[in-house]
């Protein structure tokens, strides 16, 4: 309930949400609610009516409508779950594809260290590692690469997030999975180009320098 005071009433963050939302340093890129949604403390349904007083007492915007819709994410994978229950788990996901996944122990290593060959994805792992959280925008470029450069079994980044995270939700941590290793609900099967990315979002190479620069000196 602090969190939600000091995201919505006392810095109005949440007017700005969408602007922000990939946002990879920083306390306020994003609402930071999901640890207290994954262990039941706040409920979306909490979350959406405080929205909707927001709305009314401060201002409606797209960021505010933004928020509503990645809370109705969450339903969706739980939606997910609830259809297909245990495929969510299978290799071949919900769709069946059949890939040809490796599941080497040192690959898989070497990503959970963030020692790949891609900076912005061992920054984000060494984040997770450390703090046990990763952001939106950092979530998918790990497991994209994890699961379309790297040619690694899905299912194991699924669980090593499990592991790690503070925020774990099972239908929204494997329904995402399945979604970037392409065996979920969108059939496209695209792939995150992270170089791209990296310029993207990290354009002055703050995080990567956060997380990396760091880890030379342990």
């Amino acid at each position: 309930m602090n969190r939600i005071t000091d995201y919505f009433w006392k810095s109005e963050r949440l007017s700005f949400y969408k602007q922000t939302r990939n946002g990879l340093l920083g306390t306020d890129y994003s609402s930071k609610f999901s640890p207290w949604l994954a262990n039941g403390s706040l409920s979306a349904r909490m979350i959406y009516w405080e929205v909707q007083r927001y709305e009314k007492e401060i201002q409606k915007n797209e960021s505010t409508y933004w928020l509503i819709f990645e809370l109705i994410w969450r339903d969706y994978f739980k939606y997910i779950s609830l259809k297909h229950g245990n495929a969510i788990f299978h290799l071949g996901g919900i769709l069946d594809k059949k890939y040809t996944w490796d599941s080497n122990s040192e690959i898989f290593l070497k990503w959970t260290e963030g020692k790949t060959a891609e900076p912005f994805v061992n920054a984000n792992m060494i984040e997770l590692k450390k703090t046990g959280f990763m952001s939106n925008r950092g979530r998918q470029n790990v497991a994209s690469f994890f699961a379309k450069s790297m040619l690694m079994d899905w299912r194991m980044g699924a669980a090593y997030f499990e592991q790690q995270l503070i925020d774990y939700d099972a239908h929204s941590n494997w329904g995402n999975w399945l979604y970037v290793a392409g065996v979920g609900n969108d059939p496209r099967d695209r792939k995150f180009n992270i170089k791209l990315q990296a310029d993207r979002y990290d354009a002055k190479g703050q995080y990567q320098k956060r997380w990396l620069q760091n880890t030379l000196f342990e």
